[in-house]
């Protein structure tokens, strides 16, 4: 796969496909258009040296040291000193998925043209992220605002050929690593590790990633809850689309649809009567106003992140055309870290309605199949503590969901007075949607047992392929055993996207 940019066209996707796939199967280059802008901005920066007039990030301090004036003779020395001071960063080092993903997208930013950087150092990034070169990038330490300037520094670190870096399997110098395929580290002059490091591309890696996890999660909460619905025989008629017509919420709409296309054909619902238990619980009759409310969270991130994927958020700005360069405050992370926030709220209610589907199903005054889904029971503890891991994990996640972009700490000596927490909203949601992963998978494991108990009937064709497909590592259980093993399986199907492409074939493609 070959990527071309432009600093334009950078689409989420295209972040998530590089971000994963292996370097030898994609390159990245930089479009001609954008090395000219590039060249062109940087002889502003240039031109500026020469007239020796005092301009922010280019021949000043930093922060609350902007008032300084700094020596030509200096300027190379400024931008090492800063990428070094700035490398504070602490905790575990970021995935190696989620540190392309940042190299990629702080490359996209700055070959717009309006940074003024030097365009080898950014041809670099991309070389980097096409031979398989990833720092080693800890976790903590970004405010949002500012840039993510911690976790930045230690990426601009590595292009200096100072920093540590996963590179074959190991881990090593990135200076060894750069030579090794034949490359030379970067030479930082005037602004260049300002630019490296002042924006919002940790966060913004981190939403990119969550939201394409984020939108497959959704899609396989629809199918899953199909499932449990038919394993405790429950009805569909709540999802009508006249009923949702009257509360058109375009999320609420869409769930209707799947679900009712989901669930089409099948047995179970035409082997009970329609009135048999007046109405089921709103965990069950619920699920497209839950699920529709969720989608639009991730619609409204979407939004956001798409906008932010193609923007330039550095600070100062350069522009060519004019010679300006001009201080603001693109760097910021609160649109991000509000929207970051918001969404794990969302991912986090998809795993609470869950749980409350997987109790019904361990409730045999409910569901009517046997208690915690075991034959022999007392003798057999069944799905019980199943359930309990899968409560835990939903509890969890309501502390993950405080949101991080509520609060602020002032820095560099007040300067910096209100911030985004913008990379801890990113963080969370992760974690969040790993959970949720995990609940869902807790519940197939549930709801394809208790299907079981109802056969010979059949589910829809759609959810009989999601049941065979569990069953080619699941089998049905017959007495216990450790079900750890069972969970962590169908967390990786999850992970796939493989339920929603199975149920798919059937049902045709899902919103």
């Amino acid at each position: 796969m070959k990527f071309i940019l432009t600093g334009r066209n950078l689409s989420l996707k295209d972040v998530v496909k590089i971000a994963r796939s292996k370097h030898t199967d994609t390159h990245v280059s930089i479009h001609p258009d954008s090395w000219q802008k590039m060249i062109k901005s940087r002889q502003v920066v240039l031109d500026i040296v020469k007239k020796g007039k005092p301009v922010y990030g280019i021949n000043t301090g930093f922060g609350a040291l902007a008032s300084k004036q700094i020596a030509e003779s200096d300027l190379s020395q400024l931008q090492y000193n800063l990428i070094r001071s700035h490398c504070t960063g602490v905790g575990s080092p970021f995935s190696k998925e989620v540190t392309r993903a940042i190299m990629l997208v702080r490359a996209n930013c700055l070959i717009q043209g309006f940074s003024g950087v030097t365009p080898e150092t950014i041809k670099l990034i991309f070389e980097m992220i096409n031979h398989g070169i990833t720092p080693l990038v800890p976790e903590k330490g970004s405010v949002g605002a500012s840039g993510d300037l911690a976790p930045l520094s230690h990426i601009a670190l590595a292009l200096i050929g100072e920093g540590d870096v996963e590179f074959e399997g190991k881990i090593v110098r990135s200076d060894f690593a750069l030579h090794q395929v034949g490359l030379e580290p970067a030479k930082l002059g005037p602004k260049d590790g300002l630019a490296l490091i002042n924006g919002t591309s940790v966060m913004l890696a981190l939403g990119a990633i969550a939201a394409f996890d984020a939108e497959n999660l959704m899609k396989q909460a629809d199918v899953i809850s199909c499932l449990t619905l038919d394993a405790v025989r429950g009805t569909p008629s709540a999802f009508d689309r006249k009923i949702s017509m009257l509360k058109p919420q375009p999320g609420q709409v869409i769930v209707s649809d799947n679900l009712l296309r989901i669930i089409d054909g099948s047995q179970i619902i035409h082997s009970h009567p329609e009135d048999g238990k007046v109405q089921d619980p709103y965990s069950l009759r619920c699920i497209p106003q839950v699920h529709g409310a969720c989608r639009q969270t991730l619609k409204h991130t979407l939004e956001v992140l798409e906008i932010e994927l193609n923007s330039v958020t550095d600070n100062p700005l350069v522009f060519p055309d004019t010679g300006e360069v001009i201080s603001g405050g693109n760097f910021h992370g609160e649109a991000l870290a509000l929207t970051l926030d918001y969404l794990a709220m969302g991912v986090s209610e998809i795993g609470n309605i869950a749980e409350r589907r997987v109790e019904k199903m361990m409730n045999p005054h409910f569901s009517d199949l046997p208690a915690f889904l075991t034959k022999n029971s007392g003798l057999n503890s069944g799905l019980m503590i199943a359930h309990v891991t899968m409560a835990a994990l939903a509890s969890e996640n309501k502390g993950l969901c405080h949101p991080a972009s509520i609060d602020s700490i002032p820095t560099s000596t007040d300067k910096e007075d209100h911030v985004s927490m913008g990379v801890t909203a990113g963080r969370k949601l992760l974690e969040v949607i790993k959970n949720v992963q995990h609940c869902l998978a807790i519940e197939l494991l549930c709801n394809t047992q208790g299907v079981e108990f109802l056969r010979p009937l059949k589910t829809s064709p759609a959810l009989e392929g999601v049941i065979a497909l569990v069953r080619k590592h699941v089998p049905p259980i017959e007495e216990d055993r450790v079900f750890y093993k069972d969970i962590e399986w169908l967390f990786r199907l999850v992970q796939s996207g493989e339920i929603v492409t199975e149920a798919e074939l059937i049902c045709g493609k899902l919103n």
